[in-house]
């Protein structure tokens, strides 16, 4: 179920080609690459009836899928190594992610899934469950009794 999409709701949309975002602002992003960033993002558009939240693809080169997570989400959890994190609280830099536009020419980078009214940013919950599912291991935060803090990426 697709709902329509008020693009004046999200200023941080550009209204034509791309622009760069600074992540922790209105979304973090997890950055993965390969058919298990596919293979991941396959998952959640099944669990969430084709429509997941906003996942942006790069159409070239590694061909990188970013997952859009409301501010704060990436980096209150652990990742399987492979997994960047984009937020406000990358040590030492300022993390910043290339948003294309809703329609037009956006090359080199587009939408897997856009964002809708029900869905502005992934559920984080689900995304990391599928995440550690797909690329091995168990999440360290499951482990112990104070849970795990990830290493900046």
């Amino acid at each position: 179920m697709k709902s329509e999409i008020p693009t004046a709701r999200w200023n941080w949309l550009p209204p034509a080609g791309h622009q760069l975002r600074k992540a922790g602002v209105h979304f973090d992003a997890v950055r993965i690459s390969g058919r298990k960033a596919e293979a991941i993002a396959a998952l959640l558009e099944q669990a969430q009836d084709g429509s997941p939240g906003p996942v942006i693809q790069e159409l070239t080169g590694y061909r990188w899928l970013y997952f859009l997570l409301p501010p704060g989400a990436a980096a209150a959890r652990a990742w399987p190594y492979g997994v960047q994190r984009y937020t406000a609280r990358t040590r030492g830099s300022v993390a910043y992610v290339g948003v294309p536009a809703l329609a037009g020419e956006t090359w080199p980078l587009g939408w897997r899934c856009v964002p809708t009214t029900d869905r502005e940013h992934l559920d984080a919950e689900l995304l990391h469950r599928t995440v550690w599912g797909e690329l091995g291991g168990v999440s360290p935060q499951a482990e112990g009794p104070y849970g795990a803090v990830s290493p900046e990426y």
